[in-house]
């Protein structure tokens, strides 16, 4: 009888639980079979086991097999434990040296014929190996994943002959390359210079990307709500290594999340459509997956014609703006998926899509339905709201692109303001806490009476009391200023008093 015991890992949301394969082979009536809870796809690979190993040159044992996946109560799915299985087998065989198993976790789905297959959402499988200072052996398709973690010791195969070889003292597998990230300015194609006049905008957009805070562009058809929006991302600065690989691993185990692997620490952006459900917005499904918000993870998320959304598909937002993750609760699986997005949405003043409300030609009955589109709590949570005018004749003839500030030097201001948050308290002023606000958001007695007024006059809740408090310390950071004047108050109070949108309130 012989026992021999290998180290993987499970898909669970963007977790990893540790996978222990344990392969036991016993004299009696030949059988395989494999216990701990395997779905379909690992079940079935008793069938692909058995025949990769005869084509690889290697006998399968006509004896009782059994495959232990422990934890027991932790469900299994994919092709992911077959290299494990068939090395498992071919030890307790021994057809194998087991002697440096344990160094290693297993990664990869066998063809019949011997060949690795690259296994799906493999990064946080990585990045708990390289935790916890595992060596791992995986499919060679696989090597883009690997050369993201850069202290992981991994190795690539292509095949199971050349795995076996290894371990019996024959030729070395080799080591995926590194990848390294191209350089922040050749990501992006757009620039803020584009956009034509729009000033305020403009400078509303920098503070939101400065401090982390959501924004709401309002406007009439043409004045360059998504223009701006689509180039908030290029005001934003680059990942650091932890954030990417957090927005990597989602991405991983997304069934449709893309990003660019050469651009990989450049901050996602993400625009559905109006017509997105609900559960395609925040995940979910009977085995959980990640939704746009958890894909938009470090970066923007766009939502353009935002009263074209459905109500609810809106209000599930509500939880994730103020909690930065989301958790899906099903009836056979629980899933939390981190959701620290920044909103950016734009709309029209009305369903017509006039200049103002104040000339629209809609009905009562159509502004009626169009208001509810938007409550109130989900207006509250966004910390800057905005008007866009139509340009005039002389700015849209006028002003050319080459006159416009480049997203560069945006950027630059952009950056500065970051780490000088980060360095203060640790994090953006959009994502401070009560206590760091009360520590941090220190005012003189002009500034506060003009804040007193402010609350008085617009019906502010305590939700937004502090959000403006954050959002003037934004600004402050962005002027350069250590204290928070009259002036950023001021600033601050203007973002939230918007006429048509306080129609809406």
């Amino acid at each position: 009888m012989a026992l021999t015991q290998l180290l993987t890992r499970a898909e669970e949301g963007i977790q990893a639980p540790e996978v222990t394969v344990e392969v036991h082979i016993s004299n009696g009536l030949p059988a395989f079979s494999i216990v701990g809870l395997p779905e379909a796809a690992v079940r079935e690979s008793r069938d692909r086991v058995r025949s990769a190993i005869i084509n690889s040159g290697f006998e399968f044992p006509v004896r009782k097999i059994i495959v232990n996946l422990a934890p027991a109560d932790l469900p299994k799915e994919g092709g992911r434990y077959d290299l494990a299985i068939a090395l498992g087998i071919l030890a307790s065989s021994k057809q194998l040296n087991a002697t440096r198993l344990h160094e290693f976790e297993f990664y990869g789905e066998l063809a019949l014929s011997g060949e690795l297959r690259s296994v799906h959402g493999l990064i946080p499988s990585l990045i708990n190996c390289q935790q916890q200072g595992h060596k791992v052996i995986m499919a060679a398709p696989n090597h883009v994943e690997a050369g993201f973690i850069q202290q992981l010791d991994s190795r690539v195969a292509q095949n199971l002959t050349q795995v076996c070889r290894f371990f019996n003292g024959g030729e070395e597998l080799p080591e995926p390359e590194k990848t390294e990230p191209l350089s922040i300015t050749a990501c992006y194609e757009l620039d803020l210079a584009e956009v034509l006049g729009q000033l305020q905008a403009k400078r509303a957009l920098e503070i939101a990307a400065a401090g982390n805070h959501h924004i709401l562009m309002m406007g009439p058809p043409g004045t360059g709500k998504s223009m701006l929006a689509q180039r908030l991302n290029t005001l934003l600065p680059e990942m650091d290594q932890q954030q990417a690989l957090q927005t990597l691993s989602i991405h991983s185990i997304s069934n449709n999340g893309t990003i660019d692997l050469r651009n990989w620490k450049k901050r996602p952006f993400r625009a559905p459509h109006h017509t997105v459900s609900g559960v395609a917005l925040v995940g979910g499904g009977s085995q959980p997956k990640p939704g746009e918000i958890s894909l938009a993870h470090n970066g923007v998320l766009f939502l353009d014609e935002l009263t074209e959304f459905d109500r609810k598909t809106i209000e599930v937002l509500r939880e994730p703006l103020e909690t930065g993750r989301i958790n899906i609760s099903r009836a056979a699986r629980q899933a939390t998926f981190p959701a620290s997005f920044q909103l950016v949405a734009a709309m029209n003043p009305c369903p017509g899509g006039c200049e103002s409300i104040q000339h629209c030609s809609c009905s009562h009955e159509q502004l009626s339905r169009y208001k509810n589109k938007l409550s109130a709590p989900f207006l509250d949570r966004i910390d800057i709201q905005i008007e866009l005018p139509r340009l005039n004749k002389s700015e849209l003839l006028e002003q050319k692109i080459h006159q416009q500030e480049t997203s560069a030097t945006a950027r630059e201001r952009v950056t500065r303001a970051r780490e000088l948050q980060l360095s203060r308290q640790g994090c953006l002023n959009g994502q401070m806490n009560n206590q760091q606000i009360e520590d941090i958001c220190v005012l003189d007695n002009a500034s506060q009476q003009l804040l007193t007024q402010a609350i008085d006059k617009l019906k502010l809740s305590a939700r937004s009391y502090h959000r403006l408090l954050k959002l003037a310390r934004s600004i402050a950071d962005l002027n350069g200023e250590q204290e928070i004047s009259v002036q950023c108050i001021s600033e601050a109070i203007n973002y939230r008093r918007s006429p048509l949108l306080q129609n809406y309130l």
